[in-house]
């Protein structure tokens, strides 16, 4: 476990110390995909079953109890860590373990999960949010729609980053993005090779699919160029 003092910018860090508070579904793979980037995990769990098969699975220091409760999460050593990320299914006990690794260490940058609409406050309290159920209508509604269009990222409720086939139909099948006049409020971000930024000699062709960051107000319009 790394004993490097903590950076004044998590983000650009490479081997950052991770507290998440939750053993669940959530958590856990949150660990998995830390881990594998080479950060250091401690997870939080209060059930002792699961925190055994935690455990056997070698993913992270486990710790059982209750992260909203100050003595446990105490001994995560927050001033050790980098960022603090509450992703239980209780909101409130979410964000009392934020505002706790706060106090404890000030420097600490915190996330939490939120169900449901979050209250709107909470981003001047905490860092970073979490949406599980947007993330889930994200999957769902890429899985209904099928091939096509896929939806890669959404961005303050009114930007969406997606991934788009030209079809044949489309209006825009076969030119250059000098030669397309898209919508204000939308931009070609990456040709389909995903090697290089979208430029004026970008061909958009038949079959190939481009990453697409439009704004809500203008959706309609471009997938209506650009699928037909």
């Amino acid at each position: 476990m790394s004993n490097s003092p903590v950076r004044d910018d998590p983000t650009e860090a490479q081997d950052l110390r991770v507290v998440i508070a939750g053993g669940g579904q959530m958590g856990i793979r949150t660990a998995e995909l830390l881990a594998d980037r080479g950060h250091d995990v401690v997870i939080v769990e209060e059930d002792p079953k699961r925190c055994e098969e935690l455990t056997d699975a070698y993913l992270a220091t486990i710790i059982e109890g209750d992260a909203s409760r100050p003595e446990t999460l105490r001994q995560t050593q927050p001033n050790r860590s980098d960022v603090v990320a509450a992703l239980t299914n209780d909101e409130t006990a979410n964000f009392a373990t934020c505002m706790a690794a706060q106090r404890m260490a000030p420097q600490v940058r915190t996330v939490m999960r939120v169900d449901g609409t979050p209250d709107e406050l909470y981003e001047e309290y905490v860092d970073g949010l979490v949406f599980p159920e947007r993330l889930g209508a994200r999957a769902a509604t890429n899985e209904i729609a099928g091939s096509g269009v896929r939806t890669i990222e959404d961005v303050a409720g009114n930007v969406e980053i997606v991934e788009v086939e030209i079809t044949e139909e489309a209006p825009v099948a076969g030119k250059r993005l000098d030669e397309v006049r898209l919508p204000r409020g939308s931009l070609i971000i990456v040709d389909y090779r995903g090697d290089r930024i979208g430029g004026p000699d970008t061909v958009l062709e038949v079959g190939n699919r481009y990453v697409v960051a439009v704004e809500s107000e203008v959706a309609d319009e471009v997938m209506n160029l650009m699928r037909g």
